[in-house]
């Protein structure tokens, strides 16, 4: 029996993610992620959601958003991954689903566990072996954060409210990357 979605309340924040189903990419070249981004902001602005942290890689996705005051944050995933899926299907000639299963989502309630989870979705990259600098990969909103890139697709006064210096953002990247730097268990909740 599938486990039971959340409440979704204003002001909380959702972690939402998948996978391809039997693993296999759900991007394959830099224009189904430049789509998905690109619906991915004008959804989160219709609906008024925050995109905190992001990441898609080739065989899954990480989105973390604060929902806002009108529209529950599971209406911008399903309308999201609905189009892109529907999109999918025809561009790649593809039939059935390209999910493992539906959405998985947690609400994330705590500021340590939130703000390790940024940091997180933001290794994802580099933590796959899909690249090894984390800077080296275009699909997350990780050079946002630390001012390198001037992207909309996050909530900038987040970033500003949790880390002031973009270089403690990098820096707390880093050392989880080089030195698991983590509290116990946490990643044992994660997806991937």
């Amino acid at each position: 029996m599938p486990k039971p979605r959340p409440p979704y309340i204003q002001g909380n924040y959702y972690h939402f993610y998948n996978r391809g189903s039997h693993k296999q990419s759900i991007f394959h070249d830099p224009r189904d992620y430049t789509y998905l981004l690109g619906h991915l902001k004008d959804y989160a602005q219709k609906f008024g959601i925050a995109i905190i942290a992001y990441c898609l890689l080739p065989n899954h996705y990480h989105i973390l958003a604060l929902q806002g005051n009108h529209v529950e944050a599971r209406v911008l995933i399903q309308r999201l991954f609905n189009r892109y899926g529907k999109t999918y299907r025809e561009k790649y000639a593809h039939s059935g689903t390209i999910f493992e299963g539906p959405y998985r989502v947690k609400v994330v309630t705590k500021q340590r566990y939130l703000l390790h989870l940024c940091r997180y979705i933001h290794a994802n990259p580099v933590k796959h072996g899909i690249v090894k600098d984390i800077l080296d990969w275009p699909y997350s909103n990780y050079t946002e954060w630390i001012g390198s890139r001037q992207g909309t697709l996050v909530d900038k006064q987040f970033v500003i409210d949790n880390f002031p210096n973009p270089g403690e953002y990098e820096k707390f990247v880093r050392d989880y990357l080089l030195n698991s730097n983590r509290p116990d268990g946490m990643d044992d909740y994660l997806f991937c």
